[in-house]
């Protein structure tokens, strides 16, 4: 078995976020770091956060600063990674890319303790960074530039310091003086040697500062104080170059500290929540400094996701108050990054991420404030011998100084993953038990880009088509809107109301078949009688066409129009530079045309050179329009079916072919390049859009021209950071369309289904999967589907968090349950103490996305597994819903006031819940399944088979014998997979005759399993908590022994020994992110099955088999290429990074090979040689397997 390893969505996750202007001089932008993906955000001019370009490095991302040279209007990125390398990238605007400046080498590769890269802090004046270590190590790099303005960097210089354990570090504005660097740090050297846990009581954290000389070339420590224990955090405060008193902001539990040289200390009190309890500490996680000319203020969020506006009233550099004001609550972040603008951009923790727009600083509202004089400290507790007071407050909702304008989907974490086709669409949904506490969700994943339906009306008529023109030819937006009928022209002027206007002279008692605005302003209405000119002057002029031969059909640019007559006739005319359009050639083909495209002119031309006609005879032809040649034919393909639709698209000038769209009757798309100057046509490929013939339409994405093919669905061929995707769209199906502008939707489309009339904009490019998504109270554990009432079951819990009452739509009204939901979304949960859990199992309608049902666990109990069972002994009672729960579990160590399994009936066809019996057990069950009519439980390390009493769950039969803890559950016929917490996977049997479960064969590797999959009776995938995914089979020969045997598993092996057989890796990868959840599944209409799973960051990949030996050694050998030609762009190796825990075996990275087509040219070439193919031989083969996908 090979497989073919292909992200489908990248990680929603978002780990770092830095601001900057990294393509050009005052352009606001974001780098964020998701996973091993480092991505390029730009807000556009309507607030829209675009993702301007996205790429896999193969390495994870450990930490992220920007940094610009004095006199500099570009800033620099340097990247702290696992490839034990600093590297220092610059964004390239013309190639679209990030460029590796600078890669110097300090350590060895992954994430050690020891190896620097978890922290990194830059000079603000751009003289030098630090990288540092968790322990121990510490590197200075000094950053320059040469006589060309290139970029320089010194070797590194030490800042060892053994035994000592590192929390932050930053760098502290010093002006031009030496840069300095402030370090949170403990020492442990005592404690390591200290039996008796006196030293470990009495360590203290230091804040220490590092000084980098530049005369002397050499880091030392010049200073050491003690601070609180509960310190994690450091802010740099602005020096007195900037308006500011220098220093450095220490955050620590529950209080803010203001340190600096030679300056008595300030701390004030973090404000808590109302609701909080005091055993519960308060914690800064993320920051963000507001510079203004004449003051700054630093924004700081808590873990709860409060945020307070932090000021100082300062003299110089002495400082004699810092105030704290509560500001605004949102979702916490990671990092926050407030622009130039006035946005703030929040990468959340978990869920989506927000950009906001700053509507007022918080001035003038009477929000908490806390402030360092009311903290009188002495020996560091106060006058009344506690630290503090506590300050409360009531989080604010809705926003009142921030405005939400936009927002980044993502599914982190993804908690469980369901693919089922429950609504019976073209395509089976996929379904993501997503987010965590008040934040969650379930979410309904389809392949395609979501689009916003910006208006719709309805006809008269059903349409036949629709066009659009502007008023003048240079206008930015669109004036008219020619909607055609079967004998009727309707046309609407695009104002502040959309009205009928009969301004355009156009004929409205005919059909119109085409529609087009001339270079010199005059219009022109092409009917199935002839062809229409109105000149701005208002004349008209006709040309009729010949009796019994009307028009079929059309094509047309600014200077040119061509039509096809009944019997095969082509006419093409030109506009004269008088402004009139006369005929100027024709051609007889001899033979009906089936489709005519005329691509745009070419800039500095007066003609496009090609037409394409397509015939019923299944042909294509390339005619040429030179002056002279006669429409000649230069080119001619036979196809597969008739070409029903044409578009001759011009994508970019710096191209060398054209590219011609064909959508065949069958319901398949043609891409064929046509060559720029000869028109020959070659590599063709195929996409299967839908059961319907694909209509062409010629329309406009991110400001290039693209393709819109109307199937079975709607479908968008786009140019994406410089690679050609078709994506599907989620919308209903369309038959015609044409490209629409307007201020209020500057690029859409207007297209009309039978007497329907709508105008739709995509929302982002660039995103595999469109979503919906209903919101869930608290974390979800586990999502289950009825088979028969085709109806989801979560089950949620949290905790510290009290249970709430939301509506849940068990009859209140809509809009109460938006707000409720908005509010838990910006606000977060109700805090509870340590130990308390809220829990909730609840029941959704797929199709409708709401909330059926919903049943709360009281007295502290929390749901973590669940099952469907039907029992061979209850018949009448159809299918049961098992819960495992536990109550009060408590971690480190882990225990439990009591554990129970949960039955209940459904009701009302399944959209209801009613508790039959509740069964103690002795241990957490974490895992149940349906087996052989019973409920199979994987309690503790203990696997027990139930039957369903009257009163309890019935005990039948059991297995003790298991390494650790059941993770996870899975069976197929008389087999069950065993998914160990700590030992891998283990094949079990169920033998009815003596009623006994014995394991058979188990793994030789101990793996971590956090997801389980069967593959066939023989093989399970597998996934760890260390990022790896496995592929383990039970080899053929033993499988049919263990069928056979005779002994009921006398010779079965037992915990000391292991099982007696053992199972084969077939297939090795490291894919770098947790998998939660893998699922076999099929995502197109008579596709491939393939293996799709997701991870806790909210990937979504697929994992393809390949079918044939000829695929293997392509990619293979594709891949090993691509490896030298294009090594990760952090400096880590390629082959390690998927090799990190164990050596990959049987997998090619797809990910890797789709980078194919950004090489250069020459390096393109030079890799396609060495395959014995072109480059667009390699494209077409990597794009087909794409497509075998999905």
């Amino acid at each position: 078995m090979y497989l073919y390893n292909l992200t489908l969505q990248r990680a929603g996750a978002i780990t770092h976020a830095i601001y900057g202007n990294f393509s050009a001089p005052k352009v606001q932008e974001i780098v964020v770091a998701r996973g091993e993906v480092l991505e390029l955000l730009r807000p556009d001019d309507n607030g829209h956060v675009q993702t301007v370009h996205s790429t896999h490095v193969f390495g994870i991302i450990r930490s992220l600063q920007a940094f610009r040279f004095p006199g500099s209007h570009e800033d620099y990125i340097i990247v702290g990674s696992d490839s034990g390398r600093i590297v220092i990238l610059k964004f390239s605007e013309e190639k679209n890319m990030f460029l590796k400046i600078h890669q110097e080498t300090f350590g060895k590769s992954g994430c050690r303790r020891i190896v620097p890269g978890e922290y990194l802090a830059v000079d603000p004046k751009g003289r030098a960074c630090l990288i540092g270590a968790l322990e121990k190590q510490k590197f200075v790099y000094v950053l320059n530039r040469d006589s060309d303005a290139q970029l320089t960097i010194s070797s590194p210089l030490d800042a060892h310091k053994s035994y000592h354990i590192v929390f932050d570090i930053v760098g502290l504005d010093m002006g031009f003086d030496n840069p300095q660097f402030a370090a949170i740090e403990l020492d442990y050297g005592e404690v390591d040697v200290d039996s008796t846990g006196e030293a470990a009581a009495e360590a203290t954290k230091q804040l220490v500062i590092y000084e980098l000389d530049l005369g002397l070339n050499s880091v030392t420590r010049k200073s050491a104080e003690d601070i609180d224990s509960g310190a994690n955090k450091l802010i740099p405060v602005p020096g007195l170059a900037d308006g500011g008193p220098g220093g450095v902001l220490v955050c620590c539990e529950n209080f803010l500290l203001y340190r600096n040289a030679d300056h008595p200390e300030l701390r004030a009190v973090i404000p808590r929540r109302a609701d909080l309890p005091l055993d519960r500490s308060v914690l800064i996680t993320a920051s963000a400094t507001l510079k203004q000319k004449s003051r700054f203020f630093t924004f700081i969020q808590t873990e709860y996701g409060d945020l307070f506006r932090v000021t100082m009233t300062y003299d110089g550099s002495t400082v004699t108050e810092l105030k704290m004001k509560y500001f605004e609550t949102i979702p916490p972040a990671t990092s926050i990054c407030i622009m130039r603008k006035g946005f703030l951009f929040a990468a959340s923790e978990f869920g989506d991420h927000y950009l906001y727009q700053f509507e007022a600083l918080g001035d003038d509202d009477d929000a908490v404030e806390s402030s360092s004089h009311n903290v009188k400290l002495e020996n560091g507790v106060s006058e009344n011998g506690l630290k503090s007071q506590p300050i409360r407050f009531e989080p604010r909702f809705p926003l009142r100084n921030l405005d939400q304008i936009d927002a980044i989907s993502s599914l982190a974490p993804v908690i469980d993953m369901k693919v089922a086709n429950l609504l019976k669409e073209e395509t089976p949904q996929i379904y993501c038990a997503c987010g965590r506490g008040t934040r969650s969700s379930l979410r309904v994943l389809r392949p395609g880009l979501s689009v916003t339906e910006v208006a719709s009306s309805v006809l008269k008529a059903n349409a036949t088509a629709v066009f659009t023109m502007k008023k003048n030819l240079d206008d930015e937006y669109d004036s008219f809107v020619v909607v055609s009928f079967a004998n009727s022209t309707l046309v609407l002027q695009v104002g502040q109301t959309v009205e009928p206007t009969s301004e355009t002279g156009f004929d409205e008692e005919t059909q119109t078949l085409g529609a087009q605005h001339m270079h010199d302003g005059s219009l022109s209405q092409i009917t199935p009688t002839g062809i229409r000119h109105i000149k701005q002057s208002g004349q008209v002029t006709e040309w009729k066409a010949p009796e019994r031969r009307n028009v079929t059909k059309v094509a047309s640019n600014e200077r040119q129009v061509a039509i096809a007559l009944a019997g095969g006739e082509v006419l093409y005319f030109e506009m004269t530079p008088q402004g009139n359009l006369i005929e100027t050639e024709t051609k007889e083909l001899g033979g009906d045309v089936s489709s005519l495209s005329l691509g745009d002119i070419p800039e500095g031309s007066l003609r496009n050179r090609y037409l394409a006609v397509g015939s019923y005879d299944k042909t294509v032809r390339v005619l040429s329009l030179d002056p002279g040649d006669g429409m000649k034919s230069l080119n001619m393909q036979m196809l597969p079916d008739t070409p029903e639709s044409i578009l001759l698209l011009d994508e970019s000038e710096q191209h060398a072919s054209l590219h011609l769209q064909i959508g065949l009757a069958n319901g398949l798309l043609q891409r064929t390049d046509v060559d720029r100057v000869t028109g020959e046509m070659t590599d063709s490929r195929t996409r299967f859009l839908g059961a319907k013939q694909p209509t062409l339409c010629r329309v406009r994405v991110a400001g290039k021209k693209s393709m819109l093919a109307l199937s079975s669905r709607p479908w968008i061929g786009y140019n994406d950071q410089g690679k050609y995707s078709i994506a599907p769209i989620s919308y209903e199906p369309l038959h015609h369309a044409a490209p629409f502008s307007t201020e209020q939707c500057p690029e859409g489309f207007v297209a009309v289904t039978n007497n329907s009339l709508r105008i739709i904009s995509i929302d982002r490019l660039g995103q595999f999967f469109n979503e919906l998504s209903v919101p869930l109270k608290y974390t979800p554990r586990k999502l289950i589907i009825h088979p028969d009432h085709s109806t989801l079951v979560t089950i949620e819990s949290d905790t510290q968090m009290k249970n709430y009452t939301a509506t849940d739509g068990d009859g209140d009204s809509s809009m109460e349950v938006d707000e409720e939901s908005d509010k838990m979304n910006q606000i977060g949960s109700y805090q509870a103490s340590k130990g308390e859990w809220a829990s909730c199992i609840r029941i959704v309608d797929p199709s409708s996305l709401t909330s059926l049902h919903s049943v709360e666990l009281e007295e502290n109990e929390a749901a973590i597994s669940a099952a469907i069972a039907e029992f061979d002994s209850a018949p009448d009672r159809g299918r049961l819903l098992c819960v495992g729960t536990t109550k009060g579990l408590s971690f480190n160590p882990r225990k439990s006031k009591g554990n129970y399994i949960r039955t209940y009936a459904f009701a009302d066809e399944g959209k209801s819940l009613s508790l039959i019996h509740v069964t103690e057990v002795d241990a957490i069950p974490r895992a149940l399944v349906q087996f052989k009519g019973k409920l199979l439980a994987g309690i503790g390390a203990t696997v027990k088979l139930f039957d369903v009493g009257k009163k309890r769950l019935l005990r039948k039969c059991e297995y003790k014998s298991l390494p650790t803890d059941v993770a996870t559950l899975h069976t197929t016929g008389s087999r069950i997979y065993i998914g160990d917490a700590y030992e891998s996977v283990h094949f079990m049997k169920y033998k009815k005759a003596e009623n006994k479960l014995y394991i058979f064969a188990d793994d030789s590797i101990p793996r971590h399993i956090t997801a389980l999959c069967p593959l066939d009776y023989d093989t399970v995938a597998a996934a760890d908590k260390f990022g790896n995914l496995t592929v383990l089979r039970l080899p053929p020969e033993l499988s049919a022994a263990v069928e056979e045997d005779p002994t009921a598993g006398k010779y079965a092996g037992d915990i000391s020994t292991g099982a007696p057989n053992k199972l084969q890796s077939i297939a090795n990868f490291h894919v770098g992110e947790i998998i939660t959840s893998i699922q076999r599944a099929t995502l197109q209409d008579h596709g491939k099955e393939i293996m799709l799973y997701t991870t806790l960051n909210g990937t979504v990949g697929a994992v393809h088999a390949f079918s044939s030996r000829d695929s293997i050694d392509f990619f293979q050998h594709l891949e090993m290429h691509m490896r030298q030609e294009a090594p990760p762009l952090l400096g880590r190796d390629h082959l390690a990074f998927r090799s990190a825990y164990i050596p990959v075996k049987s997998v090619v990275d797809g990910d890797l090979c789709s980078q194919f087509g950004r090489l250069p040219l020459t390096t393109q070439k030079t890799v396609a040689t060495e395959l014995d193919r072109t480059p667009t031989e390699v494209l077409k083969k990597i794009e087909d397997t794409m497509n075998l996908i999905v």
